[in-house]
């Protein structure tokens, strides 16, 4: 649990702050509320792509357990990024989704073979 609280934490200031940076041409008035929900969205999307990466590991065999999950979270954050984003009217949409994107789906590659490896290494 607090490997959890600290990945969330984590993603939440990374994130959000990534978001004032992106939208920083837009001035504060317009960069707040997209900062505010990327860190709400990246802490919360961090918990849950740990929880979905733990619960599909052993239930694929072969390549498939190393590229399904990840492309299976990959898919979904970039699908509520985009949604969540284009709803609230965020500014620089490509610049605020690319980098949260790229870091989750990297971050899922390289957690998801983790697991894949020390299962394996347990079997």
């Amino acid at each position: 649990m607090k490997s959890s609280a600290v990945h969330i934490a984590f993603g939440f200031l990374l994130m959000g702050g990534w978001t004032l940076f992106a939208n920083r041409a837009h001035g504060l008035a317009e960069s707040w509320l997209p900062a505010l929900v990327q860190g709400t969205i990246s802490g919360a999307l961090t918990g849950i792509l740990k929880k979905v990466l733990e619960t599909l590991d052993g239930r694929l065999s072969g390549a498939a357990a190393y590229v399904v999950p990840p492309m299976i979270t990959a898919g979904s954050i970039l699908a509520v990024l985009t949604v969540v984003h284009r709803l609230i009217g965020t500014p620089e949409l490509i610049a605020t989704i690319a980098f949260p994107w790229t870091v989750s789906t990297l971050y899922a590659v390289i957690y998801n073979a983790r697991l894949v490896a020390d299962r394996r290494k347990a079997a």
